[in-house]
């Protein structure tokens, strides 16, 4: 029985970094690969600003800033996870999409799964940023009962 990986990606253009990482670590366990992606609340995407990620050019070309519906979420979430296949090269990765709390969803995830280690990135949030925003790696660490790989994602300035 083959180890499974789970990659965590959010819509920062550092989840290219998370996922090449995350499955150069997998293909060298031989592992089989899952991709996460967590739709959020519809109002949580209007205040960001995004920039391109894994051949995704915009997320007006996927409709995601003009979306109103949770259904036009969860396609532009899907077309993100193929896009980021798409750039590994690698047809045998699967991709999974959860709706909610981030935390929640990536650990429901694992365990369902049955995945031997999860890896994410982390924004490296300090202060009124993180007080307000979260952790969502952190709070993984904390609640996860299997091995979690965290990538520094810091964004150079």
């Amino acid at each position: 029985m083959n180890d499974k990986v789970l990659i965590a990606l959010d819509y920062y253009p550092t989840a290219q970094k998370v996922a090449e990482t995350g499955y150069r670590m997998a293909k060298a366990m031989n592992a089989e690969i899952y991709l996460i992606h967590v739709v959020a609340d519809p109002t949580y995407y209007y205040s960001r600003q995004y920039s391109p990620v894994m051949g995704l050019d915009s997320f007006d070309s996927a409709g995601l800033v003009e979306s109103v519906t949770i259904d036009e979420l969860r396609k532009a979430a899907q077309d993100f996870l193929n896009k980021s296949k798409q750039h590994l090269g690698d047809e045998s990765i699967k991709t999974v999409l959860k709706e909610g709390d981030a935390v929640k969803s990536v650990l429901e995830a694992a365990t369902e799964l049955g995945a031997d280690i999860i890896v994410m990135g982390t924004h490296s949030r300090r202060g009124l940023d993180k007080i307000l925003m979260g952790s969502v790696a952190e709070n993984v660490l904390h609640r996860s009962t299997i091995p979690l790989l965290i990538i520094p994602t810091k964004e150079e300035k």
